[in-house]
């Protein structure tokens, strides 16, 4: 067993400093992927086309528990897959090939917004779109630094004035009291403007579906946003007092965003593959949604999607 392992048990209440859930859920998230994980070798297995019996060949030097929590370990800390390989006993390709293994499982297991937990149910996806017509969502983008492009096109169409870098831009649609990320549009690059992925994903909503937005969405008739200063004059004491009014509903945005940068892959620069990049940012939206109490495992989506509209009525 790892040390990190045998810390997590004896230690249980700083589970959510280590990985970024509590131990009760790290239990449930073990319980659930290795499920999956079995699953998918039995699929794999009747594939196959045996010479030896079954059982045989090397074991794993890490169990499916300690894989897991070398998968969350990386997100949480990003730390090298040389140092992680150390602290876990195995070497740094070993500790590659293991997170590359989990992070689709996780993927699957959690969904990064109420929108994609409903969405292969066309009926339940209906009904959620038109609740959510009844409450004015908060939206709002950021931006991650990403290693520099080696082509020349992607080196210009990925760097960021605002940023001085080469960046990645994900938005982020919550409820009016941040219970729970709504949509959630990852890895589109820097430069485009907020406004423009707004526009391009405004499709997922109801047409009546109202939002709240800071000053970048100036100009779309679906978001309110503040009031903005007049050229050469100052706002009123009162229009202030709006703004301000304003910017407590909206905070709540800010903290979902911040509760997705507590896992250091997504606030620092991003290493891994570019093309991993969504893959990585939606796994961790799940990852909240999870920790946040948004989404129950294990569950069949029709369920959650009856949960959540009971919730909402």
């Amino acid at each position: 067993m790892s040390e990190i392992l045998n810390y997590i048990e004896g230690n249980k209440k700083e589970t959510q400093r280590l990985i970024g859930l509590e131990y009760e859920q790290l239990q449930q998230l073990i319980q659930n992927a290795e499920r999956l994980h079995h699953e998918k070798q039995a699929v794999l297995e009747s594939k196959k086309v045996r010479i030896i019996a079954g059982g045989g060949g090397r074991k794993p030097k890490l169990s499916i528990r300690e894989q897991i929590i070398l998968t969350l370990v990386y997100l949480r800390h990003m730390t090298t897959f040389q140092l992680l390989g150390i602290q876990f006993g195995v070497s740094e390709s070993t500790a590659n090939d293991i997170f590359n293994y989990w992070l689709p499982t996780f993927r699957k297991l959690l969904p990064s917004s109420l929108i994609e937990q409903v969405k292969k149910n066309e009926s339940d996806l209906m009904v959620v779109k038109e609740i959510l017509t009844d409450y004015e969502l908060i939206v709002d983008s950021y931006e991650q630094v990403r290693e520099r492009p080696g082509d020349n096109e992607e080196q210009e169409k990925y760097f960021s004035g605002k940023k001085s870098n080469h960046t990645f831009k994900s938005q982020m649609i919550v409820m009016p009291d941040g219970r729970d990320i709504v949509d959630v549009v990852a890895g589109e690059p820097g430069p485009k403007s907020d406004i423009t992925i707004f526009r391009e994903y405004r499709s997922e909503f109801d047409t009546q579906q109202r939002f709240k937005g800071d000053k970048a969405y100036l100009g779309e008739d679906l978001i309110t946003t503040p009031i903005k200063k007049p050229r050469n004059r100052e706002l009123t004491t009162e229009q202030k007092q709006e703004n301000k009014v304003f910017s407590a509903k909206r905070i709540f945005v800010e903290h979902r965003i911040r509760s997705v940068k507590i896992f250091r892959v997504v606030q620092e620069r991003f290493r891994l593959n570019p093309q991993k990049y969504q893959q990585v940012i939606l796994t961790i939206c799940g990852l909240v949604r999870f920790r946040i109490g948004a989404l129950v495992l294990p569950a069949e989506i029709h369920a959650i999607a009856q949960s959540k509209i009971n919730a909402y009525n």
